[in-house]
């Protein structure tokens, strides 16, 4: 079992900034992807974006890239996601997933297959 812990939501002004965090427990020894994925009220879950933990290797959805960034810190078992320029259209529950994914492509967002592990999310909203 993997176990999944958001932090860092909370308010921001339309250009403002946030870092959420996804702390990760349990046994990670088959996961190869983290991601963040976001709801908004009355829409469909959106893929943000995803970081191979092996290599490092980052892919984000058109809508976040250029201002969002995943990174993570191995030793904390530990993903982030800096999001930067926030937009009212940003606001969303934010959740992190982690998942054993078995090939990608150029372009590829998460769209939630492959990823057996969510957090309970953590909520942003931003105002303009």
């Amino acid at each position: 079992q993997v176990r999944l812990v958001e932090s860092g939501g909370g308010s921001a002004q339309s250009g403002g900034s946030l870092r959420l965090s996804c702390a990760a427990s349990g046994k990670m020894n088959r996961i190869n992807y983290m991601a963040w994925f976001r709801q908004a009220p009355g829409k469909e879950r959106e893929g943000v974006g995803a970081i191979n933990t092996r290599d490092g290797a980052t892919f984000y959805a058109d809508s976040v890239k250029g201002r969002f960034t995943i990174s993570q810190d191995k030793a904390k078992n530990t993903v982030y996601l800096q999001m930067d320029s926030l937009k009212p259209e940003d606001t969303a529950m934010y959740s992190c997933a982690a998942g054993q994914i078995d090939a990608v492509y150029e372009g590829w967002v998460p769209r939630g297959v492959g990823f057996d592990y969510w957090g309970r999310g953590t909520q942003v909203t931003v105002s303009s």
